[in-house]
């Protein structure tokens, strides 16, 4: 069977007795759909007889709503694809509904195979009936010219049709704020405009959930807030987080896809409350249960501004069943972001001028980030280690490449009685002194790298493939022409301060202002090729290096083809 990048899957079964069947049904589209699978819910439609069935309204009760949630944390399992319930006729109890659309509906990526669960009395792949799912869903989306069909049922043998289990009402996962009992058969009301936020960063199943939910309460428009700038300071592994304008556009494909028919105003939420806390026009939001706090200070807000209460739908958080011990046990961006570690973000660079033999990587990092221990646990995994500290320490003695500019550069002064340059003397000169420091790097920095390539050729008559260049100023001093990629190792600022402190003794207000005089995680992270930090146990950092060398040794043959 061909595999297809994107597919529709047209469900007909109601959705009680589909429930407990979604489990085979998604896995069986995973393997026909490796990118975008659209699912579209049609329950109690038939594609047997001569007339080519008509798509209808769903009406929107929490049962839908349920099952949606369902789906989307049943297809959590497969993430290779990007599924997306599509909603434009479900239908919530509202006298201001727009009309079911008449014309096709477009597609951000047109359906190359639509598949179904109907199924049919002999337990075959009825062609009939594979054409009529083939026209209905071209009468519905638009699609690919030769859409190829598939029935995902029967699993059984001829005349075997299975008998659908008593209808079973699915978890409750979705409520008003308010505690009122509802059943799975009670319509969703419908409001003119609403609101949701988040950081929505990887666009994941939970955050469609809480999305689509929104898209289906709105039925004018949807304000989206989306985190930025000082709402970001305390995200875990900020520096991997997609830019805004990234966030915002795959969100927008999203949206518009899943309910075109809805304005969508997607602004920068930059404070707690957001528009949800000013605008006398909105009449609902929508809270996971981890903000559910912060949509109750929202209409607290708005009672002192003499604004009305919204009503808030509060959703259950999507469990992660493949979560590791130092992730969160929910679907999240956070795990997401984790896992990028050790991962190559970007193409290496290509340095024909370097020994074909050895593959270099430089190492850096914010001070206190760890990147010496980083690099001592690559050692025990093989690599050749330079440390371009010990480097200066080479070049600043006497009769060093480095000893006499230096001298002359700054005086007799700067030397300890016995003619060592002294460090600390020197550093007190430049520090603060654009000017004076940037005399010393231009004396420094070449000689640095060409002790560095001497290194390197050690590293070559060791019979070493691996080289690491620990450098925390790797960037600042253009060292990448030096190295086919570059490591980053990243901590938030105030771990960074908090073991510079214990590390150097020196005060909180002094290590900040190291911190600020050199190259911020995330410019460094801008420019690198493999991400790794040390924020969490030993053990975890050692995983983490381990799959980053396992990574590294996969691809170094393939570059050293490339540039031999």
């Amino acid at each position: 069977m061909a595999v297809f990048r994107s597919g529709l899957l047209v469900l007909t079964t109601p959705l009680a007795s589909l429930a407990p069947r979604l489990a085979p049904i998604l896995t069986s589209a995973a393997r026909l759909v490796n990118h975008t699978l659209y699912v579209h819910l049609q329950p109690g439609m038939s594609l047997e007889g001569p007339a080519q069935p008509q798509s209808g309204p769903v009406q929107a009760t929490f049962e839908v709503l349920d099952f949606i949630t369902h789906l989307y944390a049943g297809a959590d399992i497969h993430r290779h694809l990007d599924v997306r319930i599509l909603l434009t006729n479900i239908r919530t109890k509202s006298t201001f509904l727009p009309p079911m659309p008449t014309s096709v509906q477009n597609l951000a990526h047109p359906p190359e195979v639509v598949l179904t669960d109907f199924q049919t009395l002999d337990g075959s792949q009825y062609n009939p009936v594979k054409e009529q799912l083939v026209r209905y869903a071209t009468s519905c989306y638009s699609c690919c010219p030769r859409l190829a069909s598939v029935l995902l049922y029967p699993d059984y043998g001829i005349g075997e049709v299975p008998v659908e289990p008593l209808d079973v009402p699915l978890p409750s996962t979705i409520r008003p704020a308010s505690p009122v009992a509802r059943s799975p058969k009670q319509p969703v009301r419908g409001y003119y405009r609403g609101a949701v936020g988040g950081t929505f960063d990887r666009l994941h199943n939970a955050h469609k959930v809480l999305l689509s939910i929104a898209c289906i309460l709105a039925q004018e428009q949807l304000v989206v807030g989306v985190a930025d700038k000082d709402l970001l300071k305390s995200k875990l592994l900020p520096e991997l987080l997609q830019p805004y304008t990234e966030r915002v556009e795959h969100l927008s494909e999203f949206l518009v896809d899943i309910k075109p028919s809805l304005t969508f105003d997607i602004i920068p939420l930059l404070d707690p409350y957001g528009p949800a806390g000013s605008d006398p026009s909105l009449e609902f939001l929508v809270v996971s249960e981890e903000t559910y706090r912060g949509g109750m200070a929202v209409n607290r807000f708005r009672l002192e501004n003499n604004l009305e209460e919204l009503a808030l739908y509060q959703i259950q958080l999507l469990k992660d069943v493949k979560h590791t011990e130092n992730e969160e046990d929910k679907v999240s961006s956070s795990s997401f972001r984790q896992r990028m570690l050790g991962n190559l973000l970007r193409p290496p660079y290509e340095r024909p001028e370097l020994p074909t033999c050895l593959y270099v990587i430089g190492l850096t990092g914010i001070s206190g980030s760890g990147k010496s221990s980083i690099a001592q646990r690559l050692k025990g995994l093989g690599a050749f280690v330079i440390d371009s500290d010990h480097l200066g320490h080479r070049a600043y003695a006497p009769g060093g490449p480095a000893y006499q500019p230096v001298v002359e550069a700054f005086g007799t002064d700067i030397l300890h009685k016995d003619g060592i340059i002294n460090r600390k003397v020197l550093g007190s000169r430049v520090f603060g002194n654009k000017k004076q420091l940037k005399i010393l790097t231009d004396i420094m920095w070449p000689i640095i790298a060409k002790l560095a390539r001497e290194e390197m050729d050690r590293a070559v008559t060791e019979g070493k493939r691996v080289c690491v260049i620990d450098a925390a100023v790797l960037l600042e001093a253009g060292w990448q022409n030096l190295v086919h990629e570059v490591w980053t190792v990243v901590i938030p600022e105030t771990e960074a301060v908090r073991r510079i402190v214990e590390r150097d003794g020196l005060s909180e207000a002094a290590a900040q202002s190291r911190l600020q005089s050199q190259m911020s995680g995330q410019q460094l992270v801008e420019q690198s090729h493999v991400v790794l930090s040390t924020l969490w146990e030993p053990h975890i950092t050692q995983r983490q290096v381990e799959k980053a060398w396992a990574l590294l040794q996969k691809r170094i043959p393939k570059t050293h083809q490339a540039l031999d």
